[in-house]
């Protein structure tokens, strides 16, 4: 059962903003890397730079790769999961399926995660309350992105079915994810970018070639950031919050990168928001907080409200 501190609770949410924001960037990422780098050769390169980066970050915090042949094949399987199928499979879709359509099917994995979690694992308590807040955060990435999406859907099937395929991936991570709760963040982080480079580097270099690519220094820097922010950094992030908020909170981030460009649209551009979207954003906030508020929290403020109503 996930446990939350009461004092952190704020610090946490805020950090799964940050999360959302290295995730929500990594479609410009791919979709910019992607015109000159294959999918395979991208992805390849995003978990090794990605495991590079964590090693340095283990050592200068004075902390251990785990020994036991166990903790590594549990790493493996969390490797595949999280990283060699979800986002090779994603970025293979992205192919063929419009951003705002793929943004929408990738969101389903906090649905992913209660169904699973309800009907087969059953480790962290589900109810009404985490249902209503997944379906009204799923609702919210709707609007965001726009109703007229969703007239791409029956078409370009295969990317689709790809796009909703990471997403079930993401579900089935957040959950395995939990069985590392002995091990820091940076290491469960490392350990898994370590399994997905050992599987993918020699995949890409007999498929791709990549030696014979000449890729723009635009298309490098777009890989660069995605391995190092949207991989490294954010997998720490990933790795700290499943402990915290658990596999449904860490999964709720997923409604927050599709506001995420409409945000830094209004900061960075002066960008007005409609009133639709506005209404999304809002829809995806409470979905947010719906599946991450502590129960007991919540109980409070039923009893609160039932005091008051007396």
């Amino acid at each position: 059962m996930t446990r939350h501190a009461p004092a952190g609770l704020p610090f946490e949410l805020f950090l799964l903003g940050v999360l959302a924001l290295l995730w929500g960037s990594s479609y410009l990422f791919i979709k910019l890397a992607l015109a000159e780098i294959p999918p395979l050769t991208l992805i390849a390169s995003r978990v090794s730079i990605a495991a590079v980066f964590l090693l340095i970050v283990v050592s200068l915090r004075g902390e251990r790769l785990p020994r036991e042949p166990a903790t590594w094949h549990r790493l493996l399987v969390q490797a595949f999961l999280n990283s060699i199928g979800a986002w090779t499979i994603l970025a293979w879709g992205q192919q063929y399926v419009d951003s705002g359509l793929a943004s929408v099917l990738n969101s389903t994995s906090p649905i992913f995660v209660f169904f699973i979690t309800f009907l087969f694992t059953r480790h962290e308590p589900t109810g009404a309350r985490k249902l209503a807040g997944a379906c009204l955060g799923l609702a919210g990435v709707v609007m965001i992105v726009g109703v007229d999406a969703l007239d791409g859907l029956g078409r370009q099937v295969a990317g689709q079915l790809a796009a909703v395929t990471g997403a079930v991936l993401y579900a089935g991570a957040a959950i395995h994810g939990k069985k590392f709760s002995d091990l820091p963040a940076t290491v469960t982080a490392a350990g898994t970018m370590i399994w997905a480079a050992v599987c993918l580097l020699p995949l890409s270099l007999i498929v791709d070639r990549p030696w014979t690519l000449a890729p723009s220094f635009d298309a490098l820097m777009a890989a660069g950031a995605l391995a190092v922010f949207s991989t490294g950094v954010a997998l720490f992030i990933y790795f700290r919050l499943v402990k915290t908020l658990g596999s449904m909170g860490v999964a709720s981030q997923a409604y927050l990168r599709a506001g995420i460009g409409v945000i830094l649209g209004v900061i960075v551009l002066g960008e007005t928001i409609p009133p639709v979207v506005g209404l999304g954003l809002l829809a995806a906030i409470l979905g947010v907080a719906a599946i991450n508020i502590p129960a007991r929290v919540h109980e409070r403020r039923k009893k609160r409200s039932r005091a008051a109503s007396i």
